[in-house]
């Protein structure tokens, strides 16, 4: 929200006057925001700009003479303070680059929403307040990439994975997101990545429709930072943050093959790390939504997590696939004490009980109770079964895992303190890895 009432200052630039006109009709329903002006080209724009110190201009990437991306750069260096939102027919990776390289904070595709437009101000705005107050300490910008040295600590990651498909991973993941960011609250900045870049549900199972996905981040890696990140991701309405895969299939085909040709130096697949990293680096608690099988990708995923939920159901070819990912993960280093079993739709009418899973495996840190009913409404509905159904069996299962994980993550935070910088050395080698804020030994 604007501070202490202010309204706020919008200022539109677009070569067409109809799109002008537009955009201040949709803008004229929001009573906390003032249309300050409307230029018809970069030049005049960058007058306006001068003129009236508007806190968000919205700018045209396409015009004849001065196109948006010099007349933003031209206005970044006279108003670093001044947030803009570039707006264009194409929504093609190479435009979003030039015009973050340019200082936009967001991208917008034409014709905009009603609502994804003023979202996006609100957002953009939030986002210049905060960044002028940390800008002192953190300094941003092309020379700052994310390979700047910080000494930050890195957020956790908590991996949702079965080997088998059709368990129900993403409906875990998106309700348990949710969840958790109810019961972190104002205290931390919870995220939701679906890291199945080819089939990825999670978009539909929050209703989320954004026109950025990962898609438009690997393959300009080196050249991400926080902001840019933060212009990807998708808000809720939850309150939290979702990083999503890419809406069609054949998105995928080149990600996967730049993740796949990455060769000895591990150049592509590091694309993926980097994106994990500042997801990392801008949240406190990242949940992450995978696909079933172990790759670049996962093993990436794992490599990270302080925490993999396994999802089991109870039906024996599940539980083989399981048992065989446990003996995989104790091969590359994965401690089982770090694996969180969880048995989702559980019904006592199948002839595999909780406790027989158990002993074939590890013990389980959650069930979730079968509720056909309520999880195919959530899903057609796009609103998850958590925020439609709170007081369903099966979203109590959702929440008992959640407490498991919060207690987990905060336990473990008690004895990486305890534990002191002392054992820091001792530790270095013994370990396959150091895992979020964590080490698993």
């Amino acid at each position: 929200m604007a501070q202490s009432g202010e309204k706020i200052r919008v200022l539109i630039v677009d070569d067409i006057s109809e799109t002008r006109e537009n955009l201040r009709k949709l803008l004229s329903f929001d009573p906390g925001i003032e249309v300050v002006g409307a230029a018809g080209s970069g030049e005049e724009g960058i007058a306006l700009a001068r003129e009236f110190h508007p806190h968000v201009i919205l700018m045209d990437i396409n015009m004849p003479g001065m196109d948006g991306i010099t007349a933003t750069q031209k206005i970044m260096e006279e108003l670093p303070a001044t947030q803009v939102v570039m707006l264009s027919v194409q929504g093609e990776t190479d435009y979003l680059r030039r015009a973050m390289l340019a200082g936009a904070r967001d991208f917008l595709t034409k014709p905009p929403s009603g609502d994804e437009l003023m979202n996006t101000i609100r957002r953009v705005y939030e986002m210049g307040k905060a960044r002028a107050v940390t800008m002192p300490a953190q300094p941003t910008g092309p020379g700052v990439g994310p390979a700047a040295p910080t000494t930050e600590r890195l957020g956790n990651v908590v991996a949702v994975f079965s080997p088998k498909g059709g368990v129900g991973c993403t409906t875990v993941a998106v309700n348990l997101a949710i969840v958790l960011q109810q019961m972190l609250g104002d205290t931390q900045k919870v995220a939701l990545m679906d890291a199945s870049v080819q089939f990825g549900d999670v978009g539909v199972m929050l209703n989320l429709q954004a026109s950025r996905t990962i898609a438009d981040l690997i393959p300009h890696a080196a050249d991400l930072d926080g902001e840019v990140l933060n212009s990807v991701v998708a808000p809720h309405g939850s309150g939290l943050k979702v990083l999503l895969a890419p809406p069609q299939p054949e998105m995928s085909e080149g990600l996967l093959d730049i993740i796949q040709e990455g060769g000895e130096e591990g150049e592509s697949r590091s694309a993926f790390g980097i994106i994990l990293d500042l997801m990392r680096q801008e949240f406190d608690l990242t949940i992450i939504d995978t696909w079933s099988w172990v790759d670049d990708i996962t093993m990436t995923v794992f490599d990270a997590a302080a925490l993999i939920v396994l999802i089991v159901m109870q039906d024996i070819p599940s539980i083989k696939s399981a048992r065989l990912f446990l003996e995989v993960a104790e091969r590359l280093g994965y401690p089982l004490d770090k694996i969180a079993l969880v048995v989702n739709g559980v019904d006592r009418r199948r002839g595999i009980r909780v406790e027989q899973i158990e002993q074939a495996m590890i013990p389980v840190a959650a069930q979730i109770p079968l509720d056909e009913h309520v999880v195919r409404a959530a899903v057609n509905h796009g609103t998850p079964f958590v925020i439609r159904d709170r007081g369903r069996p099966v979203s109590q299962g959702i929440a008992s895992l959640a407490r498991y994980i919060k207690d987990a993550l905060t336990e473990d935070e008690e004895e990486s303190e305890e534990e002191g910088s002392k054992k820091a050395e001792s530790q270095k080698g013994v370990g396959r890895l150091r895992l979020g804020r964590r080490v698993f030994r």
